[in-house]
């Protein structure tokens, strides 16, 4: 099973590039994808990300999850369709044909474009933070945001949380694993997956509340607040940040003047 948010041990383009370098790949990618409304670019954007990771030999990582991604996305754009109606009516999500309530719900082509922007722009975004968090260890990630004068807890905050994603992955399984081992059987379809979540997010949560006591008199321990902390290897810029940081240059400053010119 393939873990949420949890470094990838490869030796790709993505890993070997500085970690300021990829977070300035997350906010220039992430910015033009906010700012824009262009459903091709967005989609140019998307792929390019996919292009991106295949290159940096994360594909399987990133598309493994894109499939959750998509999951999602269509049921953003059915919210979207259901609850912002405008434009020309292309169609119902109920047919004319049913009694009463046939006819309603109208799909209009401005809720189905609005859908695919907010569509296009979480899959740009969820896709690029996953470049950053599965190339980089979360060693690097704090040492980073320490250069960058974020304050402590804050980075702590951001570390634990991230941390947290896959461990709490990795002991659902398990507890959803020693529930069938020991006879429960929650039914199937819908229903059965109700009845199924509770026996596992009640020892969940208590476990995850129990590592969070822990964790926090670990850091207390280890005086992760004082001192200043020497460091096992120290980043430097190769020739490769620098190419990619003038790519990025270059595409922000085309996406400016794109943008000036009402084109994107």
């Amino acid at each position: 099973m393939a873990e949420i948010l949890a470094y990838v041990h490869k030796d790709g383009f993505f890993h070997r590039l500085h970690p300021v370098t990829k977070i300035l790949f997350i906010l220039i990618v992430g910015l033009m994808s906010i700012l824009s409304t262009n459903l091709g670019f967005l989609a140019l954007l998307v792929l390019s990300i996919l292009i991106i990771s295949c290159y940096a030999n994360l594909g399987s990582e990133v598309l493994h999850q894109f499939r959750l991604i998509v999951i999602m996305s269509v049921i953003l754009i059915g919210i979207t369709i259901i609850t912002m109606p405008s434009g020309e009516i292309l169609g119902y999500l109920i047919p004319n044909g049913f009694p009463v309530i046939g006819g309603s719900l109208p799909v209009t082509s401005g809720a189905v474009e609005f859908g695919l922007v907010l569509t296009l722009r979480f899959m740009i975004l969820i896709c690029a933070f996953q470049l950053f968090v599965i190339s980089t260890q979360p060693r690097d990630i704090v040492h980073t945001m320490e250069r960058l004068k974020i304050p402590v807890d804050y980075t702590l905050m951001f570390l634990v949380a991230l941390r947290f994603i896959p461990t709490l992955q990795i002991e659902g399984t398990r507890i959803h694993e020693a529930q069938l081992a020991r006879g429960y059987n929650p039914g199937t379809g819908l229903i059965g997956k109700l009845r199924s979540v509770a026996p596992v997010v009640i020892p969940l949560v208590s476990n995850a509340l129990s590592r969070a006591t822990v964790l926090g008199l670990t850091i207390d321990i280890r005086g992760y607040r004082t001192g200043k902390r020497t460091r096992l290897r120290e980043f430097i810029f190769h020739a490769r940040d620098f190419c990619v940081l003038l790519g990025l240059a270059t595409i922000s400053c085309t996406y400016t003047f794109l943008a000036l010119e009402h084109i994107l």
